[in-house]
């Protein structure tokens, strides 16, 4: 069988311990990591963003194992500067125009083309990206898997609150982030070589400079031998992040398990599964989905159940079954946007909200 190895991303929110604002703090942040996490950490555009990454993992439970050992240093070398960092795809009440963007040619082009849409768009999300077995395959894999894209992102609905409102989304970062070229769920490719032309099309026309200027919800990497999650807000606790990866994983395991029986999954229209996005988008797990099959809108927790069932006979083969059962205990409690709008519906307060966000990052991780 394959190695459906796990690589994660998270990019994590650096905050003022006194205000609970969010702070251009990220060099202190890199440099008090030097010793134990340099390879690990990454600047992002903005200066209050740190992206950390694990390995390529060969299983969830080391990718678990990893994510909580970086998290635990990252926290650590946080609190050592006076600083807090936090989950969340979107800080509650912090203003983009006081946030500084990190001096780096990279940036300064993006910021260059875009002006204030990119200065605009300070947001944190998770990227996962699964080991495939070549370029021809991730791309069969990327034509059925959009469909199941809006199944996980509602899962990891995370940013209700932009610059002190309630927006009224549970995930709001997807409408900050829909103001880039080139981003949301991918068209259907036939091929490989269709998709190259594409590219070598907008690097041809002077569109973008690289490949990795495609900014989709999900995209065969243009560099690594991966399928690159991109569509989840950054997650609160450390077990919601597992779960999602576990989630992605055996979703990318089934569909190659089908491929290889000659069986094909059908594939939808991205204008109708741009539907169901914004469905998630606006209510996270309390939204109803389009069933394309049935032609009806169904609670998400039917589809979820379905989800659940179509990945069920590669979950032990995988050894992810207690992360991906998780699940029910996200549904339990909430998104972390059901539980950040609960605590600010509670005390009608966003820095208590921004103070339970740091909570929920380090729990079962600090003292």
């Amino acid at each position: 069988m394959h190695r459906f190895t796990i690589g994660v991303e998270e990019e994590y929110q650096i905050i003022d311990a006194e205000s609970r604002d969010l702070v251009s703090h990220v060099s202190k942040i890199i440099e008090g990591g030097k010793a134990t996490l340099e390879e690990h950490l990454k600047h992002e555009m903005h200066e209050s963003v740190v992206e950390m990454e694990t390995g390529i993992c060969q299983n969830i439970k080391q990718a678990k194992e990893e994510l909580y050992s970086l998290r635990k240093r990252l926290i650590k070398i946080a609190h050592e500067q006076n600083l807090r960092v936090s989950g969340g795809g979107t800080h509650p009440f912090s203003q983009w125009r006081t946030n500084k963007i990190t001096s780096a040619d990279r940036y300064d082009k993006i910021v260059d083309d875009m002006g204030d849409v990119a200065r605009g768009n300070l947001i944190f999300g998770l990227h996962v990206h699964i080991g495939i077995p070549n370029r021809e395959e991730g791309i069969k894999i990327q034509n059925v898997m959009r469909y199941f894209l809006p199944h996980i992102y509602a899962l990891s609905t995370n940013s209700p609150f932009w610059i002190g409102r309630n927006t009224g989304f549970k995930s709001y970062r997807q409408q900050v982030f829909a103001k880039f070229p080139r981003t949301g769920i991918p068209s259907y490719f036939s091929s490989v070589s269709e998709f190259d032309e594409y590219i070598n099309l907008m690097i041809k026309t002077g569109t973008i400079d690289n490949a990795k200027k495609i900014w989709w919800d999900l995209r065969v990497h243009p560099f690594y031998p991966t399928i690159e999650f991109r569509i989840c807000d950054m997650p609160l606790r450390i077990d919601e992040t597992v779960c999602l990866a576990a989630i992605m994983q055996a979703l990318t395991a089934k569909i190659y398990k089908l491929h290889q029986q000659n069986i094909t999954f059908r594939s939808y229209r991205r204008l109708m599964i741009t539907e169901n996005k914004w469905r998630a988008a606006k209510k996270g797990i309390q939204a109803e989905l389009i069933d394309f099959g049935k032609e009806e809108s169904v609670p998400f927790i039917d589809l979820l159940r379905e989800l659940l069932l179509f990945i069920d006979d590669v979950v032990d083969e995988l050894e992810s079954r207690d992360e991906i059962n998780y699940v029910w205990e996200i549904i339990r409690r909430g998104t972390g946007a059901d539980r950040q709008l609960q605590v600010f519906n509670d005390t009608r307060d966003l820095r208590s909200v921004v103070d339970y966000m740091i909570a929920e990052t380090e729990y079962g991780i600090t003292e």
